[in-house]
């Protein structure tokens, strides 16, 4: 028996630490979907990893047996370059430290991506995890915004999961401009409201008939509130029990993992 009420039109699922954890799924995903599906659920997957690309991520659920379309799968990476483009003419010239994941959308959104060597003529900074970040970047990136460019980034997170523990996230290298420069860039993923915005205009279902559901109470549960939608937390992942019996406001499902709150 699912754990949702009768009236969910629709899920939002984080990824990391809500279907897998590194390279292993959490649960049996064919079955987990098709339990959706049965449900008659409109699914997206919202995640603030932004070194990934749509299609690695297709492609990776399509190695647990799970087929999306791509239209499902919403990274930080796709939010900040859909942001841009709302607020930069066609064709900008845009300074970008990220990875794959990043490049890709910003090369997809038509923005011109300047070296480190040309970052003068940028007119945005824009920064991801890059994990082959060095002080000529960051160099760069601080005199630029300190000169007023614009500066956005794709997700706060403070650390990123590896198998060996946790290391400095894209939220840690952001925070070193920001002390340097004394400006906060504007954020496209969770906890921040715009990655959510584009999954409930994918999904075209109401927000407070959609679940937003993750691991991490300071990105996926504050972002899935501050919007006004339902919220569930998965102990799959990095939150605690106890954590989320102390959060408020109040989480509206507790669950040991998606098995568990789809009833699959």
């Amino acid at each position: 028996m699912t754990l949702l009420p009768h009236t969910t039109k629709g899920l939002i699922l984080d990824m990391d630490g809500v279907l897998w954890t590194d390279s292993a799924p959490i649960g049996d995903l064919p079955r987990i979907f098709a339990r959706i599906k049965e449900l008659n659920l409109a699914v997206a997957m919202a995640t603030n990893n932004s070194t990934r690309t749509v299609d690695q991520y297709v492609e990776r659920l399509h190695d647990f047996g799970v087929d999306v379309e791509p239209w499902q799968v919403i990274t930080s990476s796709l939010a900040v370059a859909e942001m841009m483009k709302r607020k930069l003419p066609a064709g900008s010239p845009v300074f970008a430290i990220g990875e794959q994941g990043l490049i890709d959308a910003l090369k997809d959104a038509n923005f011109e991506l300047l070296s480190t060597d040309e970052a003068e003529r940028a007119q945005a900074v824009v920064i991801g995890l890059d994990r082959r970040i060095d002080f000529d970047k960051m160099r760069e990136a601080t005199l630029l915004v300190r000169a007023g460019i614009p500066f956005f980034a794709t997700n706060p997170d403070k650390t990123f999961p590896t198998p060996r523990g946790q290391i400095p996230g894209a939220g840690a290298w952001i925070s070193v401009i920001v002390i340097a420069s004394e400006v906060e860039p504007m954020y496209a993923g969770k906890p921040y409201p715009y990655i959510l915005e584009l999954a409930l205009e994918r999904l075209g279902t109401p927000k407070e008939a959609t679940y937003v559901v993750g691991d991490r109470l300071e990105t996926d549960i504050a972002g899935g509130q501050g919007m006004g939608c339902p919220t569930s937390l998965v102990l799959s992942g990095v939150g605690t029990q106890a954590q989320a019996d102390a959060w408020l406001p109040k989480i509206d499902i507790i669950s040991a993992d998606l098995t568990a709150l789809v009833g699959a």
